[in-house]
């Protein structure tokens, strides 16, 4: 029995990216001692392998996707991506090579030639050079005067002939003489104007009737004449023609008789009838081959493959071949196999063998005995059929992106020319034999080359070792992080009451900005916890802003914004400042609501994990690992949120106060605008602008609210014992503001701010008695009321007081506290009086619409009393 390990020698290494070749683009052809390689850049290499070297690189205008080679006229066909078919002379290549010696071109070598050796020229290919220009063409293959194009469409895939353009003085083809449209397609998304490259290339090749006059492809196969007819028709056979077959990405397999192709132009008929379905593999088909498994007569030379095999993406392979059914008659045999995936590429052999690579290994099956290719004692399948199981026999060889059988293939072995995942050229050597004899003695040369078999060994041993320990790390560690957020978690929902382990304080502040006054929200982060905020975690914070007050058609804006949280360890604080407004047409409108939360990006921590690691198996970076994690890609953990009002936008530059809060409503000193405006002002000092003048000949807007002195002591308790019950209360109202402080250090029930717009706002708290209301006599109540030139200032800072005495009725009302009898009969009255009031607002209103300019005005008065009196009701929150 011979060696089940193949004897594998590394030729030469070349460049290749960080992550490693693609498969799908990758090709490697050889002619006797030649080796024409492309990695899937836009270099094509010349190598030799009896000397050992690299003769030549060309340099095409775009990436590489398909090579031919026409031995016999020495001419080397290249497919651009989205560019077009090229033609190569090597003759011409070659002498342009030795004369030139390189001039004009790059330095591109091989990894052994860097250690000393000169590297080779890169010989830039002249544009002139392109032989059909098309920037749709996906495949291409070429028969003896004919070549035959893959096309992709907006919508289908367009095969096409064209005589086949010669290399020399006019390279150009001859002229179109056949095209057919094969089935839809589905377009990839790219630029206007431009075709996207598909995720997985066609497969396009020819098969030929056994025939000695029948045109042949430079990488076709020839058929038995029962299977080539029970595939393709007897017109097929009768003509002599070849077929053209079409792996297609959707994973149909599609022929067109050659001959019919090219009589269509002269006698049209339906296009659909010219194209036949052979079989639906329901995956992105890679590759199409043809085997011989039965045994050639005695009286027969030339060998014509009677299988037809075809593979998928994912390892779903299908044989067609001719065989007798029960009825005695000859009858297409097709079974389907599942070999190991993601196949990566495939060749097919001598001796019934196919060989095929996926990711982690280089297998060979054999479809004469459907079993491993050295095991001759299992049985053979059914005389002229298929094998009921394919059985791959690993190669020990990993990450092979594009394999050739070499065309100096040893007597009763074969030789494999692969190129690795890492740009490695080599060669595996496979001894077929069934019996090898044993030496009778071991020499030196012997010796040496064992050692050089189990170093080759070892190599690739290692690196899909390695290849799986960085899985391993990744996933890991992926595991761990996982963890970690789980922990983080469950630890943040089970204290929603009572301190948080993780929390985010919420502080606003005026600051200065660019020469332009700003208020800032603070959010400082704080983790309390055991556990490690770490890559993942970012730190959400969302800006909502309500409508403006005077624009009732307007709606609420929020911006978000995202700061990832690196390494945030046990104890650790992150704070990050963030401007609230106002915005760049100097407008603040407040309230805004600032929101934290944590977020945790599971396609960023994870999504590594479920990707491919080899670098060979990231085939198509577009194809997406397997649907698992949630649509929204993270897990969100709110934190804290927080209403800024007018209270806390207020600024008192009249008070003595921290350097941020004594900012003025202007620009600074020292700045022009603030120096153009001093020279506008008018007689006393005092700015004409419309805010002057509105504020000196109107009377301020005014909002009161009376709140019972009884209900302010319960909420207030023993924090603000020592003062009077209007300073208390002034303070409560303005606690989350930086003048708090100072409110009750001088005892103030009154204060004059300036809003964000630079209008004052003035807030004054007195304790009054309501009579009428309460039959047992007078009740303590403390009156607040808001003056402001603004009305919509006024309304903001009046909705920011109602809000915090809405709160704190709720408050008390939860302690069970119980409101004093009250004379419904006042209340009564004093409920139909607003509803008088809100009916003539209403008439007013419409009366606004008709009137003229003169009648306007006295109506618009009337209607700024009617509003005045509904903001200072006779009610008393009690």
């Amino acid at each position: 029995m011979a060696s089940r390990a193949p004897r594998v020698e590394y030729l030469a290494g070349f460049r290749c990216p960080l992550g490693g070749l693609a498969a799908g683009k990758p090709r490697v052809l050889c002619h006797g001692a030649e080796v024409f390689l492309s990695t899937g850049s836009e270099l094509v290499y010349v190598y030799d392998q009896e000397g050992r070297l690299l003769t030549a690189v060309y340099k095409f205008p775009g990436q590489v996707w398909h090579l031919e080679l026409l031995a016999l006229r020495k001419a080397l066909y290249v497919l651009c991506a989205q560019s077009g078919i090229y033609c190569l002379s090597l003759d011409q290549a070659g002498r342009s090579v030795s004369q030139d010696g390189g001039d004009g071109g790059d330095s591109q070598g091989t990894e052994d030639e860097q250690d000393g050796a000169p590297p080779s020229p890169v010989i830039p290919v002249d544009p002139g050079a392109c032989v059909l220009p098309d920037a749709t063409l996906c495949a291409f293959t070429i028969l003896d005067d004919v070549l035959v194009t893959l096309a992709q469409g907006p919508t289908q895939w367009k095969v096409q002939l064209f005589e086949r353009p010669y290399p020399g003085e006019d390279p150009r083809p001859g002229g179109q003489i056949g095209e057919v449209h094969l089935s839809s397609c589905t377009p990839t998304a790219g630029s206007p104007g431009e075709p996207a490259a598909p995720h997985f290339l066609p497969v396009l090749c020819c098969a030929s009737p056994p025939s000695s006059r029948a045109p042949r492809s430079s990488r076709g196969f020839a058929l038995e004449g029962a299977l080539f007819g029970l595939l393709f028709g007897a017109g097929a056979t009768l003509l002599e023609s070849p077929a053209i077959l079409c792996g297609l990405p959707d994973g149909q397999l599609c022929c067109v008789v050659l001959q019919t192709l090219v009589t269509s132009r002269s006698a049209p008929g339906d296009p659909k009838a010219l194209v036949k379905i052979l079989h639906h593999l329901e995956e992105p088909v890679v590759f199409i081959g043809a085997l011989r498994t039965e045994p050639l007569a005695e009286d027969v030379e030339d060998e014509h493959s009677d299988c037809l095999v075809v593979l998928g993406h994912h390892g779903r392979t299908l044989a067609i071949k001719a065989s007798w059914n029960e009825a005695g008659h000859l009858a297409p045999e097709l079974r389907e196999y599942r070999l190991p995936g993601p196949v990566l590429c495939a060749a097919c052999g001598g001796h019934s063998r196919l060989y095929l690579s996926s990711p982690s290994d280089l297998c060979v099956v054999d479809l004469a005995r459907g079993g491993s290719p050295w095991d001759p004692a299992q049985p053979d399948g059914a005389l002229g059929g298929l094998p009921s199981l394919l059985c791959p026999t690993s190669l020990s060889v990993c990450s092979v992106v594009t394999l050739s059988v070499s065309s100096r293939t040893p007597e009763g072995g074969t030789e494999l020319l692969a190129l690795s995942a890492k740009g490695r050229l080599m060669t595996c050597s496979l001894d077929l034999h069934p019996e090898t004899p044993c030496p009778t003695s071991v020499t030196s040369a012997n010796t040496g080359q064992k050692i050089k078999e189990l170093l080759s060994g070892i190599g690739t041993v290692s690196e899909r070792v390695s290849s799986l320990k960085k899985a391993v790390d990744q996933r890991n560690k992926a595991l761990m992080c996982l963890n970690e957020a789980m922990n983080v978690s469950c630890a943040l929902l089970s204290s929603r009451e009572g301190p948080r382990p993780i929390s985010c304080a919420i502080t606003t502040a005026w600051s200065c900005l660019q020469l332009q006054d700003v208020l800032t929200a603070t959010c400082l982060l704080e983790n309390s916890s055991s556990f490690s905020l770490d890559r993942g975690w970012a730190l959400c914070v969302q800006v909502l802003s309500s409508s403006r007050a005077l624009d009732l058609g307007s709606a609420g804006s929020a911006v978000t914004y995202t700061i990832p949280v690196d390494q945030l360890g046990p104890g650790g604080r992150r704070e990050v400042t963030l401007p609230l407004g106002p915005g760049e047409d100097g407008a603040l409108d407040l309230p805004v609501t600032v929101s934290c939360a944590l977020f945790y990006h599971l396609r960023e921590v994870v999504g590594g994990a479920l990707a491919p690691t080899d670098p060979a198996q990231d085939a198509w970076p577009d194809e997406c690992p397997p649907d698992v994690l949630p649509e929204q890609d993270g897990v969100c953990l709110p934190l804290s949120e927080r209403t800024v009002d007018m209270l806390q936008g207020l600024r008192f530059p009249s008070l003595s106060v921290p350097p941020m809060q004594a900012l003025g409503p202007l620009s600074p000193a020292g700045d022009p605008i603030h120096t153009f405006l001093g020279t506008c002002r008018g007689p006393g000092g005092q700015l004409a602008g419309p805010s002057s003048l509105r504020a000196k000949y109107l009377p301020p807007s005014v909002a009161t609210i009376k709140v019972s002195a009884e209900l302010l002591r319960a909420a207030f308790g023993d924090g603000h014992a020592g003062m009077s019950l209007g300073c208390a209360t002034l303070q409560w109202l303005l606690a989350e503001n930086a003048v708090g402080d100072i409110v009750r250090a001088q005892a103030l029930s009154s204060v004059q701010g300036v809003a964000p717009d630079g209008t004052e706002v003035h807030l004054i708290v007195h304790e009054v008695a309501v009579t009428d209301l309460c039959p047992a006599g007078p009740i303590q109540a403390v009156e607040i009321q808001v003056e402001s030139s603004s009305l919509a200032n006024m309304c903001r800072t009046h909705h920011a007081i109602i809000g915090r005495l809405q709160r704190m009725v709720v408050e008390q009302a939860a302690r069970g506290s119980s409101p004093p009898d009250l004379r419904l009969q006042y209340l009564h009255q004093i409920h139909a009086n607003h509803e008088t009031l809100l009916r003539e607002v209403q008439t007013l209103r419409d009366r606004l619409c008709t009137e003229d300019e003169a009648s306007s005005c006295a109506t618009a008065q009337r209607l700024l009393q009617v509003y005045r009196q509904l903001r200072s009701p006779s009610l008393l929150l009690l």
